[in-house]
């Protein structure tokens, strides 16, 4: 690999910036992790999936993928997962029989989401 790093310029370049993003996506992550809630994770997990930001319509996201695999994703319960998944879909945001269809309401909602603020009257 080092060999082939040092030979081929144009190859190092495409593996750094694979490199370069991959650490990206990990650090935006961490943040998530960290500083957003489940819903919001769980939002976030659905528009990466669905390739919002990519060229291109969004896709559906065709795996068969399970609420409990959605919850070790995000770091949360199944039942968490179910109850978003059921808000989202009451809401609009998504579609859900069988297959996920994200919709654009999905990503204005995560991205203007308005932090409420708690009054102690």
């Amino acid at each position: 690999m080092i060999a082939t790093l040092h030979a081929e310029p144009k190859f190092s370049e495409l593996f750094m910036a694979y490199l370069l993003t991959r650490n990206s996506r990990v650090e935006e992550d961490l943040i998530d992790q960290l500083f957003n809630s489940s819903e919001k994770r769980l939002a976030r997990l659905l528009l990466l999936l669905a390739h919002f930001g990519k060229e291109g319509i969004p896709q559906p996201i065709l795996l068969d993928i399970s609420q409990e695999t959605l919850a070790e994703m995000i770091g949360t319960t199944r039942s968490r997962v179910s109850f978003f998944m059921n808000k989202f879909r009451k809401l609009g945001l998504i579609s859900y029989n069988g297959k996920i269809e994200v919709h654009n309401s999905l990503l204005n909602a995560v991205l203007h989401e308005k932090p409420e603020i708690e009054r102690n009257d």
